[in-house]
């Protein structure tokens, strides 16, 4: 017999946390798992987990900030006028 969960309110989209999102992508994407398996297991939508793993992809190769610091400056000698 299957469940059936009921979302009252405004919201009808369930929230999952960070934790459980791991948790599940994890548990999806190791050895020998199959993510429909997974998905049917934590009743969630295989494209969700895709998403998911998306969104944590991105958010580990972003871009570092680099700050550029100029070096000391130089002294610049001019030659004379009469070496020119």
């Amino acid at each position: 017999m299957s469940h059936v969960t009921l979302l009252t309110g405004p919201e009808r989209r369930r929230r999952w946390r960070e934790e459980d999102q791991c948790r599940i992508l994890g548990a999806a994407f190791a050895p020998g798992a199959t993510v429909a398996a997974v998905a049917r297991q934590y009743d969630v939508a295989t494209s969700l987990i895709y998403k998911w793993r998306r969104t944590v992809r991105a958010r580990e190769t972003g871009f570092a900030e680099v700050v550029v610091a100029p070096d000391e400056p130089v002294a610049v000698s001019r030659p004379a006028a009469s070496q020119r």
